[in-house]
């Protein structure tokens, strides 16, 4: 019973943490490796309520292909920063 509640207590700091880098941070890079950090949180919250099934699901799904999806359209619609020859 201990160890769920540390775990469980580790793993909220861990997504809360994540998600407030998403907010906070200025490269658009950064905030979608802090998203992917916060969706791989959220599945390990999942394998501890012992939903494996929703813990893969949350790992194929978003942090996999939504995050490459951003990172994706995030590099392919990068401008030059102005200034730059």
């Amino acid at each position: 019973m201990v160890f769920e509640m540390i775990a469980f207590l580790a793993l909220s700091v861990i997504i809360l943490g994540s998600s407030l880098m998403v907010m906070l941070s200025r490269d658009i890079v950064h905030s979608a490796l802090f998203l992917a950090g916060a969706f791989a949180g959220v599945a390990a919250l999942f394998i501890l309520l012992e939903a494996e099934f929703l813990a893969a699901i949350q790992l194929m799904v978003y942090a996999g292909a939504v995050v490459v999806l951003m990172l994706f359209a995030i590099m392919l619609t990068r401008r030059e920063k102005e200034g730059s020859p």
